[in-house]
């Protein structure tokens, strides 16, 4: 079992804890021992992160006190899929600020990924994984209406292309961009050689799913986030 705790943290949660592969007969044990160390440490808000969660980790959770709040869908498909016509091309240096003004618009309701800054993008492009090639731009009427960027996870089994971050600015909504974006990042993992496609999707953008259902994706499994508030001791 794997549990990481982060914090103390200058925004949002005060402390942070991570549950990869969770036994349950041991998870309780060692929750216990961390929000014993975080009330020791000051206490605050504490946002929980169980991987693949199932009933009885969710019980271990639920019975030391926290609130589940958000579930977070992995969906995959088989690659192929059917293609798209959609015209697309790599990021290119300059497309930064574009890039940035439509995720954030897009993104506006999202925790994570509706405040990216300069700083956050240049950290993710001098990622080992990043590739250009695989970062999709749309344009139309002369604007950036959307984009489609994918990663490849080489080391999993199987090797899994991802659906990373995928977006259609709110002017161009209604129009069958963000399937036809998809459709073209699938295409694009199948082309490395890639025959199982995944991505991240709140369980309750029920628009998405429905979307992602109709090109092929089923859910795999549900990362979980709670959240509670430990005392200073």
């Amino acid at each position: 079992m794997a549990v990481t705790l982060s914090g103390p943290l200058d925004a949002g949660f005060r402390w942070r804890i991570v549950v990869d592969d969770g036994d349950p007969t041991t998870l309780e044990t060692e929750l216990t021992g961390i929000l014993a160390d975080i009330g020791s440490r000051g206490g605050g808000a504490v946002q929980l992160w169980v991987r693949t969660v199932d009933e009885e980790l969710d019980r271990v959770a639920t019975d030391l006190g926290f609130d589940a709040y958000r579930d977070l869908w992995q969906m995959r498909c088989p690659l192929p899929v059917e293609g798209t016509d959609l015209v697309v091309r790599p990021f290119a240096d300059d497309d930064a600020g574009a890039f940035l003004a439509v995720n954030n618009r897009a993104f506006s309701w999202h925790p994570e990924q509706g405040d990216m800054s300069e700083a956050d993008l240049s950290e993710r492009r001098a990622e080992p994984w990043f590739d250009p090639q695989g970062f999709l731009l749309h344009d139309r009427d002369g604007r950036l209406a959307g984009f489609c960027w994918t990663k490849e996870h080489r080391d999993t089994t199987p090797p899994l292309g991802e659906i990373y971050v995928i977006a259609v600015d709110p002017d161009f909504a209604g129009r069958g961009l963000g399937t036809a974006l998809t459709r073209a990042g699938l295409a694009h993992l199948a082309a490395a050689g890639l025959t199982t496609g995944m991505l991240y999707v709140e369980s309750d953008n029920h628009a998405a799913v429905a979307t992602y259902h109709r090109i092929g994706f089923t859910r795999h499994h549900t990362d979980r986030a709670y959240r509670t508030h430990v005392e200073a001791t």
